[in-house]
């Protein structure tokens, strides 16, 4: 297995391939990714900045899938930037041949896998931090575990909690998702959640200091010791 360290910009990646080829494709559409990005917000300011939803005047497939994710969960279309990204750089490899290929931007990680793999949580403080994975089983699809925290890195949080993990097909939707959740779920409190019926999300997973609780359909979660050393910080943008 390759693993190759990404770095464009504020754009900091993890990939992971079988093949050099695969990881030449993901670099590529990872950088014209972040540079369509880049050319929509600087005519589109509100579009960076915006807490809300906002309707863009594009029709550009990573603008749509941002802004598309953010109105069902109600945050800013860049709540979904690093999902979105790490997603196209997937669909390319994919579109390579790859039948393994994962991204990890900055916790917001897009996956293909024919194999079992597993996915370390890292919540900061959280005794939890670093001592269990999720145990990912073989796909036939693309799936996104988007992660979001009001502890760790540089994200603008209006939560508590340590970690919040988000399952879905839809990568840029489970990178708002984790967001919007992120800022409302408080200790014993997951009101949140009634939100997500009838949602693209698959399962919820929050940490918040010794507190756990969970939503939806997950994978097994297995003790582990997370090497803090192959953490991605992320699209900080």
């Amino acid at each position: 297995m390759i693993r190759q360290h990404f770095q464009f910009r504020s754009t900091i990646a993890t990939i992971l391939a079988d093949r050099q080829e695969h990881v030449d494709a993901a670099r590529a559409a990872l950088i014209d990714a972040r540079q369509r990005v880049e050319r929509y917000v600087a005519r589109d300011p509100f579009f960076r900045t915006s807490f809300e939803p906002c309707t863009p005047d594009s029709d550009d497939p990573i603008i749509i899938r941002m802004a598309d994710a953010s109105q069902e969960a109600g945050v800013g279309p860049m709540a979904a930037v690093a999902g979105a990204i790490a997603w196209a750089g997937v669909e390319a490899m994919q579109d390579e041949g790859a039948r393994f290929a994962v991204i990890d931007n900055g916790g917001d990680i897009a996956m293909l896998t024919e194999r079992e793999i597993r996915i370390g949580v890292f919540a900061g403080l959280s005794p939890f931090s670093g001592r269990c994975a999720f145990v990912m089983p073989p796909s036939d699809g693309i799936l996104g575990c988007c992660t979001s925290s009001a502890t760790v890195g540089p994200s603008i949080s209006l939560g508590v909690a340590d970690a919040v993990c988000v399952f879905s097909k839809n990568v840029a939707l489970a990178d708002a998702w984790a967001t919007a959740i992120c800022n409302e779920v408080r200790i014993e409190d997951t009101r949140v959640f009634h939100r997500l019926d009838g949602s693209g999300v698959q399962g919820v997973f929050v940490i918040a200091g010794t507190w756990t609780t969970r939503w939806g359909i997950l994978p097994e979660l297995t003790r582990a010791r997370v090497d803090e050393r192959l953490i991605s910080s992320g699209d900080g943008y």
